[in-house]
């Protein structure tokens, strides 16, 4: 009698685990479908292309980032070949510094904005010095070693004129496709957020020239 009572006990909880076993097979298959589902819907929606645009524009800021980093070297350069043929500490020379550190704070927070900000700076200070030591030390316009920097910085100031470009393209492009529908809902979805555009002054917009034959003033 109580083996058949224990019989009864053991098929019964077989039944049990088996409908659990079922249950939760059947829970793990409608997650994945609903998985697959939803990657498709996405990838109808634009997902994959709203990742391409974006990583085309992260790329374009980086090309900007490497020239402003090598620009911002190019001109501590520039400062310390003045400074060798200076008789005498310039105020200048604290105001560059100041900008070039402001570079590097910009390039380390990837705000395309604030390095807009900061290549303006600098480009304002790289003017005061121009004319700052414009009279001062004309012997400056055989030195070699600064006519090199010249030209060195003359090259990079095109380079971040082309990267900057580039850049504000990739950003349009892309805050451009997250506005349309349906990109939009998965532009929600996924949290892809509108991108800032790399922007200055006009003045900004052109390349600062390193030239000390202006006179001050």
């Amino acid at each position: 009698m109580q083996s058949r009572l224990l019989g009864r006990s053991d098929s019964h909880g077989l039944r049990i685990g088996a409908y659990h076993g079922t249950r939760i097979g059947g829970r793990h298959r409608v997650r994945g479908a609903a998985l697959v589902v939803a990657a498709l819907l996405l990838s109808g929606c634009g997902y994959n292309t709203i990742q391409r645009y974006d990583e085309q524009a992260a790329e374009a800021q980086k090309n900007i980032e490497v020239q402003l980093q090598r620009r911002s070297d190019l001109i501590g350069n520039l400062v310390e070949t003045v400074k060798g043929q200076a008789k005498q500490e310039l105020d200048v020379f604290k105001g560059v510094a100041q900008a070039r550190a402001g570079i590097t704070d910009a390039l380390q927070s990837h705000d395309a904005s604030r390095e807009a900000d900061a290549d303006l700076q600098l480009t304002t200070q790289l003017t005061i010095l121009n004319r700052s030591v414009t009279e001062s030390y004309p012997q400056l316009k055989s030195d070699q070693a600064f006519l090199r920097l010249q030209d060195e910085l003359t090259g990079t100031e095109n380079r971040v004129a082309t990267s900057r470009k580039d850049y504000n393209e990739a950003v349009e492009l892309y805050n451009a496709y997250i506005r349309q529908f349906p990109a939009v809902i998965t532009a929600r979805f996924s949290g892809a957020k509108p991108r800032t555009y790399f922007t200055a002054t006009a003045a900004a917009q052109e390349a600062p020239k390193v030239d000390f034959s202006k006179p001050t003033g």
